[in-house]
């Protein structure tokens, strides 16, 4: 494995973990950065390591100009982090099948097309008998269809003594809580259909529409599961990210998704986790998955779950799971990026579920620039002072340089850093959570917004329904 050299094709602290993952693996990498990230930190760290890692591009989203990289420098493989090309099909097909043919660290590209469309993964959960949102199970194009399936779902629901019925339109080819609209009554619904519509259009290149039925007052759950190619499965349990921005947008998330050793449900906490644990793993096992993954879920109060969505790459969060778990009883734990350049590389795993244990709670804490009093409004300026505590249990991911004033970009999303925090149980995480936050120094030019309020807020909402 050596003698891989992994091109990251992404940026800020997403780039800098894929880079320590290689470091640990001892295989060679190679950076890139557009001008608006001349300062970002994982630019300078791949730097260190020789000016031949890291060259400059015009933009993250040219598969030219990615792929002429890789050639320029000798890279055997491709790690798309997460955003830009790690769930678009065609690049990873075009990576595979070009003449001088790249790995691609993610799943095959014909899983990651066929669970990349939520309809699809709607048909293949559908067929094994998996739960899934009730609404469209194929692409709706047709605003007349639309809307009569908007139609029967209100009429649904309130025959089921729903009050308030609502649905939700969703880009098919859509994620990360993006290209999502509810719609409460009719009048609105043709004016929002097409919203949705152009946005899939543009951003997406596939208009394909999904009507579902909005269920409220709901949890967000995710199971982590990783494959090799070898047909290994193992998941590293589950994460609730219910707590989210304006815009579905996670800002805390905490491993494992539920506590009932702490907080009372109406339903078995435990046999809803195994469930959709259980068929999460079903699904893999049909698709033959073959690199990490995250299965999404909602659990309505009534300890229903529903399958909303298969992430085909390593995500934000992945870091809270890894946290949690042991792998023969050792210490660290495991690092998902690592295993996921592992198994692309056809490694087996070495180890099976059974070897692998749980111990404790992890929460993350998504630190932003933004007004959370506004509608979560991104602010983008200058950082003059970015300090992030150092305690045992806590790890801190960023791309903002502490040593010196740092101009956040514009065209990204002002992500500032991840704070991963520990605790023997979730009552000491969550006050591990506040005395970091507590910690915490950024200071800005004109009047900056920093979301720790909002997040020391919400600590205390984690796992409760």
């Amino acid at each position: 494995m050596s003698k891989e050299k992994v091109l990251i094709a992404n940026r800020g602290e997403i780039a800098i973990r894929i880079m320590q993952a290689c470091n640990h693996l001892g295989i060679d990498f190679v950076c890139v950065y557009t001008r608006n990230d001349e300062k970002s930190l994982h630019v300078s760290l791949a730097r260190q390591k020789g000016e031949k890692n890291v060259l400059r591009i015009s933009s993250y989203t040219d598969p030219n100009e990615i792929f002429s990289v890789a050639d320029y420098t000798g890279c055997t493989a491709i790690h798309p982090g997460y955003g830009f090309f790690s769930e678009n099909f065609r690049f990873a097909r075009r990576a595979e099948l070009r003449t001088a043919p790249l790995i691609f660290i993610g799943p095959r590209w014909e899983v990651i097309r066929d669970l990349g469309s939520k309809i699809n993964t709607k048909h293949i959960a559908k067929s094994l008998n998996i739960p899934v949102i009730p609404g469209s199970d194929s692409p709706i194009y047709s605003e007349e269809e639309a809307e009569q399936i908007a139609i029967e779902l209100f009429c649904l629901q309130k025959q089921a003594g729903i009050e308030i019925p609502s649905i939700l339109i969703k880009a098919s080819a859509g994620g990360g809580g993006m290209g999502i609209e509810e719609v409460n009554n009719l009048d609105t619904f043709r004016r929002a259909y097409r919203r949705i519509q152009n946005y899939a259009r543009r951003q997406f290149g596939d208009e394909g529409v999904l009507i579902e039925q909005c269920v409220s007052d709901y949890h967000h759950l995710e199971v982590q599961i990783l494959c090799s190619q070898h047909h290994e499965i193992v998941h590293f349990g589950t994460r609730n990210c219910t707590i989210q921005s304006a815009g579905r947008q996670k800002r805390v998330e905490i491993a494992p998704g539920f506590d009932p050793d702490i907080f009372e449900y109406t339903f078995d906490a435990r046999e809803v986790l195994n469930k959709i644990v259980n068929y999460s793993i079903k699904l893999a096992k049909h698709v033959n998955y073959d690199s990490v993954g995250t299965w999404e879920w909602i659990i309505t109060r009534d300890g229903n779950p529903y399958l909303m969505e298969v992430n085909t790459r390593i995500q934000v969060e992945n870091e809270i799971s890894a946290r949690i778990s042991r792998i023969k009883g050792h210490n660290p734990y495991p690092n998902l990026i690592k295993e996921q350049i592992r198994v692309a590389f056809g490694d087996r795993l070495g180890y099976t579920q059974d070897d692998i244990t749980f111990e404790g709670t992890s929460i993350e804490l998504r630190i932003v620039a933004e007004d959370t009093q506004r509608n979560f409004r991104p602010w983008v300026g200058k950082i003059t002072r970015f300090e992030m505590p150092d305690f045992p249990f806590s790890r801190v991911y960023t791309h903002v340089p502490g040593d010196k004033s740092y101009k956040i970009p514009a065209e990204f999303d002002p992500n500032l850093a991840l704070a991963i925090i520990w605790g023997k149980d979730t009552e000491e995480a969550k006050s591990h959570s506040k005395k970091f936050l507590e910690n915490v120094n950024i200071e800005g030019e004109d009047g900056i917004f920093v979301n720790n309020p909002y997040l020391y807020k919400k600590i205390d909402e984690v796992l409760r329904f």
